[in-house]
């Protein structure tokens, strides 16, 4: 007698489905309990969650865009190089492709976060790095040749993006030629909170006595360009109507 598969199991089964991992021999090899554990976030369970896995699926990440951006734009400074890859690992477009792949509806979170929202965007980033870490423990070598075919299409399109948007390639020096042109004066920005371990900083930016935006990253420039977007949507919106 066969025994039915879990529901979790199923559920987990149907996310690799939407990812587009559908071989048998691969699907052989996952270590499934990791990919679960990789979608419990520390607010549900301060023991088994997907802190650690995000750790190692950070730098899984970091090579893959590495190496995407190494061998696609040879013609990149080692500068220019850096700023790309800060925005393919960004919080922002990870939380991006969670949103893509249905990743939400898999991330289990305790009832003190469910409700949330300003920390949805790190939620998803963190699940979407710990689930590359799960399947890194998985697959071992053959990871990165498994994962290039399903997130370069969507590398390229963010640095395609990232050329062709100013606010992108430095929202800081956007916004802040922005508000010299509209009032003379330069934006002020403020560290919020700070985390040492894992790393994590929220900045918010000011002008005019008001909180233009805010912003969360693993430095504190990262944390500042976010702001800094946020803002400079913020502004050139105010400035059409």
């Amino acid at each position: 007698m066969v025994e039915p598969i879990p529901p979790r199991r199923r559920a987990l089964e149907h996310l690799l489905n939407r990812l587009g991992f559908k071989d048998p021999a691969w699907l052989e090899q996952l270590r499934w309990d990791l990919l679960d554990q990789a979608l419990i976030h520390p607010s549900l369970d301060g023991q088994r969650n997907n802190d650690r896995l995000e750790f190692l699926g950070d730098s899984v990440l970091r090579i893959l865009a590495t190496e995407f951006l190494f061998q696609s734009y040879p013609h990149l400074s080692v500068g220019e190089l850096t700023a790309v890859r800060s925005d393919l690992i960004s919080d922002a477009h990870l939380a991006e492709l969670a949103d893509l792949h249905g990743l939400e509806r898999y991330l289990e979170v305790g009832s003190s976060s469910q409700n949330d929202l300003a920390g949805r965007e790190r939620r998803l980033a963190d699940a979407f790095e710990a689930v590359l870490g799960s399947l890194y423990l998985s697959w071992g070598m053959h990871t990165l040749a498994r994962l290039h075919p399903w997130l370069d299409p969507y590398f390229r399109q963010r640095v395609e993006q990232w050329f062709q948007d100013p606010t992108r390639r430095n929202p800081k020096a956007a916004l802040q030629e922005l508000t010299q042109r509209l009032w003379g004066t330069l934006p002020e920005y403020r560290l919020v909170a700070a985390r040492e371990h894992p790393p994590h900083f929220t900045m918010e930016v000011w002008g005019h006595g008001q909180c233009w935006g805010r912003g969360e990253g693993r430095s504190k420039k990262a944390a500042e360009m976010a702001a800094a977007a946020q803002a400079y949507g913020h502004l050139q919106s105010q400035e059409i109507r």
